[in-house]
């Protein structure tokens, strides 16, 4: 069964509380005037607030054919367009009557322009204020937002039961706006692999391609997730859709309300691993739970906490976690400036930490250099390690060398196969401690470049081509 995007391109809260903040009497239809109930209200509420969003990004159009200057004498010229548009379908969410709209961040990944139609059929430009791949989120504002927009109210994706009743609000395959309902089938799916905070809202509730950055709502009209993927075997709704919880979404709009172009998040100091049966079974546990604390970073907010590797932690302000992705999602939704409550055991103790959220600290600076000249490396930029680059693409803030932050398309790197995340750490025997010197070696043209690689903890040695 394979991840369908549910988008052109086909394209959850935590273990529910046991009390409602919003509490509410839940009960099965008892008569025949309750299966007269409907949706409408709800859906009358929500769907001004629920647009279709419209990405085009410019593409180059290069056949290979060209590189022959026979072939480009006889068929090469101004009948041959050396680049196109290619155009991608979603929805979004205004959750700002100033015209800040939600949606997912794939939907308009590398787009020049984009286009937002409301529910009226109004059209207006919009730009991207933040793109957040980590939770594939992002931020949109309308250049001339008008007077009269509708803003979604939000609701608590931390008060939703498996069993309540929810609403799929998108733009599937480009026909116009489209209700769908379901229940909640399912919370804190965290082994989806879609992003870093991989903490869904499952439901049947059909969501299909062009659904994605669409709202997910409750009875009530409440916002309580943004619509991101499915899985499916033909592409289409096959009643296993996930969505972004809004608490999430909530961190995400703050961070562009403020000007900010990325998300600051807290930064915990400390790498955590899921529970096996056989750590279980070591540590005396009944059932493989919690999060494991496989490294603390020195002087981070986890070691002034006084955590310690092999520490278990088990729930954050109160709330259980299962897993490692678990407590991110917990961890992450919080503000910095405070602090939160980290229960854990060491050994068969209960013990509770209070953890500082602060953000990650850029030391050293990370010094941004995209690459260029005729290496295997042109088109990957690099920066320095300091714990914030090492918290955003996922690696030991300990590693030594430079990391690849991103790679431009149609790249030698993209064509060799560097990723983001990749840690440089030697080239033609020469060890790499800052960007900026590997720029410098980088301009010198070699025969052949003989690279040393960590990726995911495993180093790599690979002889490329100059």
């Amino acid at each position: 069964m394979a991840l369908a995007a549910a988008t052109a391109l086909i394209l959850s809260a935590p273990v529910a509380l046991s009390g409602r903040a919003d509490a509410q009497t839940s009960r099965a239809p008892s008569s025949s005037n309750d299966l007269k109930l409907s949706f409408a209200p709800a859906v009358r509420q929500t769907a001004p607030s629920v647009v279709n969003v419209y990405a085009a990004r410019v593409v180059e159009n290069r056949n290979p054919m060209m590189d022959d200057p026979i072939f480009r004498r006889f068929f090469g010229g101004p009948g041959m367009p050396r680049e196109q548009v290619q155009r991608s379908l979603g929805s979004g969410v205004i959750v700002d009557k100033s015209g800040f709209i939600v949606t997912n961040n794939h939907v308009v990944e590398g787009a020049t322009e984009v286009k937002i139609a409301l529910a009226d059929r109004r059209e207006f430009e919009a730009e991207i204020v933040l793109k957040d791949a980590r939770t594939d989120l992002a931020i949109l504002k309308l250049k001339t937002p008008p007077d009269n927009l509708a803003a979604i109210a939000v609701g608590n994706s931390d008060t939703l039961e498996v069993g309540d009743f929810v609403l799929a609000i998108g733009n599937p395959f480009g026909v116009g706006q489209t209700t769908t309902h379901g229940i909640v089938s399912a919370l804190a799916r965290t082994q989806i692999g879609i992003t870093d905070y991989g903490f869904f809202i499952q439901t049947d509730a059909a969501i299909n391609p062009g659904n994605s950055g669409g709202a997910l709502v409750d009875t009530q009209g409440r916002l309580v997730g943004i619509n991101t993927a499915i899985f499916s075997r033909s592409g289409g709704s096959q009643g296993i859709g996930f969505a972004i919880p809004v608490n999430m979404v909530q961190v995400v709009v703050a961070s562009a309300k403020a000007g900010s172009a990325t998300v600051r998040r807290p930064w915990l100091g400390a790498k955590l691993q899921n529970v096996t049966s056989e750590i279980a079974e070591t540590l005396n546990l009944k059932r493989p739970t919690g999060a494991l604390v496989a490294s603390v970073s020195a002087n981070g907010p986890a070691a002034r906490a006084g955590l310690k590797t092999g520490d278990l932690v088990t729930a954050v302000d109160g709330v259980t976690i299962d897993d490692p992705q678990a407590f991110g999602f917990r961890f992450a939704t919080k503000a910095i400036g405070g602090s939160v409550d980290v229960d854990y055991m060491r050994g068969s103790k209960e013990h509770k930490a209070s953890v500082r959220l602060v953000a990650a600290p850029e030391d050293p600076p990370r010094e941004a250099v995209t690459l260029k000249g005729r290496t295997p490396l042109t088109g990957a930029t690099v920066v320095n390690i300091s714990p914030a680059v090492a918290d955003e693409l996922r690696i030991g803030s300990d590693l030594e060398g430079v990391a690849i932050s991103a790679i431009e398309e149609n790249t030698p790197a993209q064509a060799v196969g560097f990723q983001a995340g990749d840690v440089l750490v030697e080239v033609n025997g020469q060890r790499i401690s800052r960007s900026g010197d590997l720029d410098k070696l980088t301009q010198t043209p070699q025969r052949m470049w003989r690279l040393q690689i960590n990726r995911g903890g495993q180093t790599l040695t690979t002889v490329l081509g100059g």
